[in-house]
């Protein structure tokens, strides 16, 4: 059995009380979120429909006109199925309007531009209903740097940060996330026919069992190697969680007095309440 494998009455217990505390402590009451029809954001909305009722949950579709029609049909399933306000907001004049100056832009490029129009929409719409944005990138994508900083990447807080792909699997089976989410390829939809798994290069389950091991358990290269892991793999992936975690970080602050933010003054986010 995998050591992956999460008891999810309890996690769930966790991350519902996560979502009302953080919320409530701030002094709102909703939260706010892309829902784009894929398994991350779609375990979020239901665990913050739990946490703060649907009627305080507001879920807002972004699609490009590249995007696939599923992704839509998916996020409108989800919204339904937990009853949460659901919005669509199309991202492609915005876009275009920016890359017609850029017509020789890459799909990278043109991917960090989309999630970034998406995030500036989503803290809009925070300020128009009073709500805290909720971050859907899981552990293996924030370790992987899998994600656009101040993009997907960005939020006010994240419930499932934490948390590797593969415990979200499981989570969104134990909650009732429909099977048509939870059974098709991870995607993030920025180009026709992308796949997350394929651009990274393995999959999201060997990748995991490498992270935890790396991660949590802090085993070393060599005692990776013993437990089954190919070198190549091993050093790419330790590659990726080095390289991208300037992502991880606050900006870095050059330090010219007594006190910095972030290194003499640190304090929890609701200190002094």
């Amino acid at each position: 059995m995998s050591q992956l494998t999460v008891n999810t009455v309890l996690l769930r217990q966790i991350l519902v009380g996560f979502i009302r505390d953080e919320v409530c402590k701030v002094g709102v009451k909703k939260g706010v979120l892309g829902l784009s029809g894929g398994i991350d954001s779609a375990l979020v909305v239901f665990l913050a429909a739990e946490a703060l009722g649907p009627e305080n949950v507001h879920a807002v579709c972004m699609p490009y006109r590249t995007s696939n029609p599923q992704s839509e049909a998916h996020a409108r399933l989800v919204a339904k199925a937990c009853g949460v306000r659901f919005s669509v907001v199309p991202i492609t004049p915005m876009v275009d309007a920016y890359f017609d100056s850029f017509p020789d832009a890459d799909n990278m490029r043109r991917g960090n531009k989309m999630a970034r129009e998406r995030m500036t929409i989503l803290f809009d719409q925070s300020a128009l209903h009073s709500a805290l944005v909720l971050g859907t990138s899981n552990k293996t994508e924030l370790l992987l740097g899998y994600g656009t900083l101040y993009g997907d990447m960005a939020s006010a807080l994240n419930p499932i940060g934490d948390i590797y792909k593969s415990h979200v699997w499981q989570l969104s089976e134990a909650i009732g996330v429909p099977r048509e989410v939870i059974e098709k390829k991870p995607s993030a939809d920025l180009w026709d026919g992308q796949t997350d798994e394929q651009e990274l290069g393995f999959t999201y389950r060997d990748v995991d069992e490498l992270l935890y091991r790396l991660v949590d358990l802090r085993m070393t290269r060599a005692e990776l190697v013993a437990e089954g892991f190919a070198p190549e793999f091993i050093d790419t992936v330790s590659r990726k969680v080095q390289n991208s975690h300037f992502k991880r970080r606050l900006p870095v602050i050059a330090k010219v007095s007594n006190r910095t933010i972030d290194r003499d003054f640190r304090y929890s986010r609701d200190w002094g309440k």
